[in-house]
């Protein structure tokens, strides 16, 4: 006589039944990873909003509104590679399928993000040719995405 147990544990490691799982594991993985991607959007937000709110409102010197300037713009970009993010993981809960021009978009946000906030005195030479690369890669990633590859992928 055979075990419950074991005939479950056969049905269970069938391939639609494991697959399955795996498909609802996904799905709800993603469903929280959106609210805690929606938590990080609004804490970045507050971030950028307190930082405008403190600025603003007291005065500062002249040479240090250069430096106010590009940390405003690293925050507003903050919430740009935030929302990008989301969109990936919202891409994801409709189709199931990783859209490849969006994680480049989101890649070079975060690229431009770091050249924006670059501080190029402290900056050594060889992490000006790295960003370079970086940036050449992802655009000729992106331009593959959009003229090569087949339309229904993206």
């Amino acid at each position: 006589m055979r075990h419950p147990l074991l005939k479950s544990v056969r049905e269970f490691m069938k391939d639609d039944n494991f697959l399955g799982l795996l498909g609802r594991v996904e799905t709800w993985v993603s469903k929280i990873l959106s609210i805690m991607m929606l938590l990080v959007i609004f804490l970045a937000v507050f971030q950028l909003g307190t930082f405008l709110f403190i600025k603003l409102s007291s005065p500062f010197p002249s040479e240090e509104s250069g430096k106010i300037l590009f940390t405003t713009f690293g925050l507003f970009l903050n919430v740009l590679i935030a929302f990008e993010i989301l969109e990936n993981i919202t891409a994801y809960l409709k189709k199931h399928v990783i859209q490849v021009e969006l994680v480049i978009v989101t890649s070079l946000i975060a690229v431009a993000r770091k050249i924006i906030i670059l501080d190029l005195e402290k900056t050594a030479g060889l992490d000006l040719i790295a960003l370079a690369t970086a940036i050449f890669a992802l655009s000729i990633s992106y331009w593959i995405v959009r003229n090569v590859a087949p339309k229904s992928n993206h």
